[in-house]
């Protein structure tokens, strides 16, 4: 699906993941940043994380996305948060993105591993931004349950090894040299708070623009999406903030 398709779905969200407002607060308490702290958020979306850490904490930092209707929030919240001098946002493909080596104490890529074509790859586009002593926060979804095969067809394009259970994401994690050091995993409650909004805001937009050219896929998209959570996403998908270190 589009990037469009996603920005007409995520309408209606701040937090673009089934993080709970309370479970970002908490993330932020476990990280625990200070005004001396510089963060990089690769795929950033709305930036809610950063100006919300930039307004408690006082960090500064960059956040990267390909969407500039997601952008242009970010700068919004910024603003209204108060924090345009302590963030910026930069628009573009946030694997390209060549921040200098060693430079920012925090970097994130919070549900968005696509960016490195799985969790590896974006964990390795993810380190040379990593300064001495600093913390990588990722965004992974896992398996509650290893899928039957026709779940992993509907719900990872029939490659189960896309994703692991969570013993085989911390596998994952120390096959690459680092340390998981704390996690906020999603509940249901998260879930749905990022599923069913999703759900409203294509029906609105299809009431509203019945001559939307891609009316039709979006339709189609908004079943199938709705129908997949209910029937196998609830159970066998999992998701959860994972905060790394570099290992000595």
């Amino acid at each position: 699906m589009s990037l469009r398709w996603h920005e007409i779905a995520e309408t209606r969200h701040r937090i673009l993941n089934p993080l709970l407002d309370a479970q970002l607060d908490l993330l932020g308490e476990i990280v625990a940043p200070g005004p001396a702290t510089r963060q990089l958020d690769l795929a950033c979306g709305k930036g809610e994380m950063l100006c919300r850490w930039a307004a408690r904490y006082g960090l500064s930092g960059i956040g990267v996305d390909l969407s500039s209707v997601f952008l242009q929030a970010a700068r919004a919240r910024a603003a209204q948060l108060g924090v345009t001098k302590r963030v910026r946002f930069v628009e573009g493909r946030a694997e390209s993105f060549a921040a200098e080596p060693a430079s920012h104490e925090l970097v994130s890529c919070i549900g968005a591993t696509w960016i490195g074509g799985g969790l590896r790859g974006t964990l390795d586009l993810m380190r040379p931004a990593l300064a001495p002593g600093g913390l990588l926060l990722v965004g992974e979804v896992f398996w509650n349950e290893p899928p039957p095969p026709e779940v992993a067809r509907r719900l990872a394009e029939g490659a189960p090894e896309t994703f692991a259970t969570l013993p085989g994401t911390l596998d994952r994690f120390e096959g690459a040299g680092l340390e998981l050091v704390e996690m906020v995993l999603a509940t249901d409650e998260g879930w749905e708070r990022y599923e069913a909004p999703k759900w409203g805001a294509l029906a609105d937009h299809l009431a509203a623009h019945p001559d939307d050219p891609e009316a039709d896929g979006l339709r189609a998209w908004l079943a199938a999406s709705r129908r997949e959570y209910l029937e196998v996403g609830r159970r066998y998908l999992g998701w959860g903030v994972f905060v790394l270190r570099p290992r000595a």
